[in-house]
């Protein structure tokens, strides 16, 4: 069975470019352009992880952390922001987050993160 991603980004090229990445490594997608629209839709997501990115216009995607988490989702959130200051890597622990990754980054960093998303906490965790 194929892995989904869920994507959730405002900027329309990096929303594509991911999606195309995504499913050009095997990957099927649900792409979101808006906080609001994942949170919406979320009641029928397929997906076992979540691509969101911090600065989203309107709700934040801090905020969609939070409410993942407070409807008791354990579907891990892979953050991303192109301000990769200690802000957003609180903001990715405090939502629950269990990894963030700084834009622009490479297609490489995007994949280990997703891959490691979707390793069962049992396995042992490649080394650095």
């Amino acid at each position: 069975m194929q892995k989904v991603v869920g994507i959730v980004d405002d900027d329309p090229a990096m929303l594509t470019s991911i999606g195309l990445l995504m499913e050009a490594s095997g990957y099927a997608t649900e792409l979101f352009s808006s906080g609001e629209d994942f949170l919406e839709a979320l009641a029928a997501s397929a997906a076992g992880c979540f691509v969101i990115d911090i600065q989203l216009g309107g709700i934040t995607g801090v905020e969609v952390g939070r409410q993942l988490a407070a409807r008791g989702s354990s579907v891990p959130i892979i953050f991303m922001s192109g301000a990769a200051d200690r802000l957003a890597a609180a903001a990715k622990a405090e939502a629950g987050g269990v990894a963030f990754i700084r834009k622009p980054f490479s297609a490489d960093l995007l994949l280990e993160a997703i891959e490691s998303a979707f390793r069962p906490p049992d396995w042992p965790q490649p080394s650095p």
